[in-house]
């Protein structure tokens, strides 16, 4: 099954997507964008740089917790992942991102 970017509006108005593996579990959220247009660029950032494993940046949160952050080549953050109890479901994460993204539909729910 196939990952799939889910576009959604916040009660705000802001845009994020998130990226979705086959299985539907959250892989990767974007930041917040103002316009639909945004995110659809921030999508396609997350494609072109999903591959490059010099892109993530892997991290330890205050409470232990293992994640990562996607950058572009600019360094801009494009998306971060959920929380994770090793490192090693840190890693097959990334490996996830690496291979739904190249690939994945988008379902727009804006």
């Amino acid at each position: 099954m196939a990952g799939t970017f889910v576009i959604e509006a916040g009660k705000t108005g802001k845009i994020r997507f998130n990226l979705r593996a086959g299985n539907h579990q959250v892989i990767l959220s974007s930041e917040t964008y103002d316009t639909k247009a945004s995110a659809q660029n921030g999508i396609e950032s997350v494609r072109k740089n999903a591959t490059d494993d010099s892109r993530y940046q892997r991290k330890t949160a205050k409470d232990g917790s293992a994640y990562f952050v996607l950058k572009a080549k600019n360094g801009e953050t494009i998306g971060k992942s959920e929380m994770y109890t090793s490192t090693s479901g840190m890693e097959n994460g990334i490996k996830s991102v690496a291979a739904n993204a190249p690939t994945a539909t988008v379902v727009d729910r804006t």
